[in-house]
């Protein structure tokens, strides 16, 4: 189990510019992003013991935030594409 933090920059080190560009021109990618940084800082708390949680709550935490970070990483390509 990891206790490191998965920011966004981190998992997309390559796509730093077009994330900060799309938070202030893209209202939706700002909501998903939004919600991606939430959610994990929620499953960090849970991984560290600041906030814990049953094993079954941790797992459902982290697939939902694989599944937004798959969101992102489409939209991302999505915009770079067109």
């Amino acid at each position: 189990m990891s206790h490191t933090p998965h920011e966004l920059a981190e998992e997309f080190p390559d796509l730093i510019t077009e994330i900060a560009k799309l938070r202030q021109d893209d209202a939706h990618f700002e909501n998903l992003a939004d919600a991606y940084h939430t959610l994990n800082r929620a499953v960090h708390r849970a991984e560290t013991d600041v906030e814990p949680t049953s094993d079954d709550h941790m797992n459902e935490m982290r697939k939902e935030r694989s599944a937004l970070k798959d969101q992102i990483y489409a939209y991302l390509k999505g915009k770079m594409a067109s």
